[in-house]
């Protein structure tokens, strides 16, 4: 399970809405309400993947075991592609950016190439539960 990378609260303003398919449109990772200015921090430890510019909007990556990738935005970001984490350690500063009407931090979380929603590494989704399809 990852640490939350801003401090409590972690209210949800925006949730992830996956695509039907990879080129359709959706929201590809959660918007998590915050205070502009907010330190930002690795979920878990890891090596940075990315952090640069992208269109307009700061964004960090890290890579993490398992081929899970990590994103955040709009964070400064305070290491460079290739520097190792650790869980809980500082990555960056929110900047404004992202949301409209609150600051934000729009968290990103991959799995070898598909996103998924954080909150699955966030413990904010049950595991999903295979079921027989017949009865015994």
């Amino acid at each position: 399970m990852w640490a939350w990378p801003v401090a409590s609260p972690h209210p949800v303003v925006r949730p992830f809405v996956g695509p039907p398919n990879p080129w359709s449109p959706g929201h590809r990772g959660i918007d998590v309400g915050t205070t502009e200015g907010s330190v930002v921090t690795a979920p878990d430890d890891g090596v940075v993947h990315f952090a640069g510019v992208v269109v307009d909007r700061p964004v960090l990556s890290i890579a993490h075991s398992g081929g899970v990738l990590s994103s955040f935005e709009p964070v400064a970001a305070d290491v460079s592609k290739g520097d190792v984490v650790t869980r809980g350690q500082t990555v960056g500063v929110l900047v404004p950016g992202h949301c409209s009407d609150r600051p934000c931090l729009h968290v990103g979380a991959r799995i070898d190439g598909e996103y998924v929603s954080p909150l699955l590494f966030l413990g904010g989704i049950e595991p999903s539960v295979l079921l027989p399809t017949r009865p015994r």
